[in-house]
């Protein structure tokens, strides 16, 4: 599958708003939890899962999606969130806790919902896996050509829901994709002290399904994969398993003290980084004048930068919105 220039910016564009996204939530995050710090103070509260350089995960499948197909993602999903085209205001509204959120800012940032573009959190460790699946058959029924993917951390491959779900959607050939981002720690242990296949596509035999795994974090390999895995679900060809071998620059929260890393790892992980590498390939390779490149990153910092001022800007919901929202 060939990866046009237009279909090479949209991912570029997409991977950077996703990063400065993240960047500006660290900085927002950290207002009035410090010098002692503390989960529940500040401008953003509650735990917060960030998915700085993992990027290529998002982008390279969610290019072949449709607004009608479903995405689930986990407890880190803004960068699926942004990639499938949740409204940027409303989602960065709810991580704020405000009344102009998705959900009225009553979710906050691991329970994203917007049913526009059918996208979804199931929440922690694979609870969304068998929201996808029951989707993937709500469109085989309706003889709908949707798709429905399901996103996961490599520890949630671990999980009883991986594998029940997994089971169906072959029993039924549904229009299934799971997505394994294999950032290489499960909270704070590592892959190979849990897990005892060294990545989870070679899983897919035993459920008759296609496995595909992706090296290095390449977001054009993530590209190529998935359109031919969102091909197969469209064609009635079944369910498959795409692993993909990512990098998690931050803590698995933000706090995360990270005792169990060594403290060179995410440097030399950050000489890898993604964005970085396909912004020199998008020059080198397919002659994209750096203009443009800079055009798309200019685009991207005005949207985030608009979305965080719509959502400091807006009001908290009131005490009493709650009792009223169970009479509607």
């Amino acid at each position: 599958m060939t990866i046009s220039n237009e279909e090479l910016n949209w991912m570029y564009e997409t991977m950077y708003k996703i990063r400065y996204y993240e960047d500006k939530m660290v900085e927002a995050y950290a207002e009035g939890k410090n010098p002692v710090f503390n989960i529940g103070a500040g401008t953003v509260p509650g735990e917060m899962h960030l998915a700085t350089g993992q990027e290529p995960a998002a982008a390279g499948i969610s290019i072949h999606l449709k607004k009608d197909d479903i995405v689930s993602s986990p407890h880190r999903p803004h960068h699926h969130a942004i990639a499938k085209g949740v409204n940027l205001n409303k989602m960065t509204a709810e991580i704020f806790g405000k009344e102009t959120g998705l959900g009225k800012g009553k979710g906050g940032h691991m329970h994203l919902f917007d049913p526009e573009v059918h996208f979804s959190c199931g929440g922690i460790v694979g609870a969304g896996i068998p929201h996808a699946v029951g989707a993937a058959l709500a469109a085989k029924k309706k003889n709908k050509d949707s798709v429905a993917v399901a996103f996961i951390g490599e520890g949630a491959a671990n999980q009883g829901a991986f594998h029940e779900s997994l089971n169906l959607a072959a029993l039924w050939n549904l229009p299934f994709i799971i997505v394994v981002e294999n950032n290489k720690y499960g909270i704070s242990v590592p892959k190979s002290h849990s897990t005892s296949i060294p990545s989870n596509d070679l899983r897919a035999s035993a459920y008759g399904v296609k496995g595909y795994y992706v090296k290095d974090n390449d977001p054009i390999a993530m590209y190529e994969v998935s359109g031919e895995a969102v091909e197969r679900a469209r064609n009635g060809e079944g369910p498959s398993i795409i692993e993909i071998e990512t990098y998690r620059y931050l803590g698995h929260f933000q706090g995360d003290a990270e005792v169990y890393r060594d403290e060179n790892e995410v440097t030399e992980l950050r000489e890898k980084d993604p964005i970085k590498l396909l912004r020199e390939k998008l020059i080198s390779d397919y002659n994209i004048e750096e203009s443009e490149i800079t055009a798309m990153e200019s685009r991207a910092i005005k949207d985030v930068d608009h979305a965080y001022a719509f959502a400091r800007e807006s009001d908290y919901p009131k005490p009493e919105a709650a009792l009223e929202d169970l009479f509607d």
